[in-house]
């Protein structure tokens, strides 16, 4: 009984994980039909399909995934997708940017308000929370990519507004409507990136106690099960001891 019970216990992590895997590959397939439908359909001339497709591939997810999704655009299937980005505050006000890409308007906007509601946050009018946030591009590369100097020194030239470099590697930083030709720049001097990505950066965050935590990382959780929904931002700062207390 008790291998029975381990391997029940073990299908249902994994059953888990390939959920979370399609939903994720769900998103990021509309990703790329959006980028390909506002744009010509080869990446090498659009710059936004590029980085969805980039996304994609650093997920590991299969090139013939890539291709379906890039032919709905040709057939018109993503004509009834719209992006729509709400804001609001959650547990300790802290803010929140939900970023969504939906078929139904009506539908979304009603989920987005229950898990606001049902997670002790609050929906907020457009533009009450994004003032706190800097939208940037990032661009990951590995740490074999080259020097601290010599990553900033291209970063700086290819027109990006910072590089960061630890252990894991590089981090630059660039202008949200930058990041397609510093993309192309930075390929020309150090190949294809590992990663990249549009994000929410804030300006300054705000401190939340455990109680404050739970709740937030329960509203996190809610609106990222949510299929419309593509990536939820949030500007909280939460310390290491609390993280370690509730497994994150």
């Amino acid at each position: 009984m008790a291998g029975h019970s381990k391997f029940k216990n073990i299908q249902f992590r994994k059953d888990r994980q390939d959920g979370l895997r399609s939903k994720l590959f769900s998103k990021l397939s509309r990703d790329i039909t959006l980028a390909a439908k506002h744009g010509l359909p080869d990446p090498a001339a659009n710059s936004r399909l590029r980085l969805a497709i980039a996304n994609a591939k650093a997920e590991s997810m299969p090139k013939d995934n890539i291709d379906r999704a890039i032919k709905k655009a040709q057939g018109g299937d993503a004509d009834t997708y719209e992006e729509i980005r709400y804001e609001g505050f959650g547990p300790g006000g802290v803010g929140i940017i939900v970023e969504v890409l939906t078929d139904n308007r009506n539908r979304v906007a009603a989920n987005v308000r229950t898990h606001f509601g049902k997670n002790g946050g609050n929906m907020g009018d457009t533009g009450s929370v994004a003032f706190m946030f800097d939208r940037l591009g990032e661009i990951d590369y590995p740490p074999a990519a080259g020097s601290e100097e010599a990553i900033f020194e291209a970063a700086i030239e290819a027109g990006a507004q910072n590089a960061e470099t630890d252990e894991t590697g590089h981090v630059i930083s660039a202008a949200f409507e930058d990041i397609g030709p510093v993309i192309e720049a930075l390929e020309a001097s150090l190949g294809p990136a590992k990663s990249t990505a549009i994000v929410w950066r804030p300006k300054t965050e705000t401190p939340i106690g455990e109680a404050e935590a739970t709740t937030l990382m329960k509203l996190i959780g809610a609106l990222e099960d949510d299929d419309d929904v593509q990536t939820v931002w949030t500007n909280a700062e939460i310390s290491e001891e609390i993280m370690a207390r509730l497994g994150g």
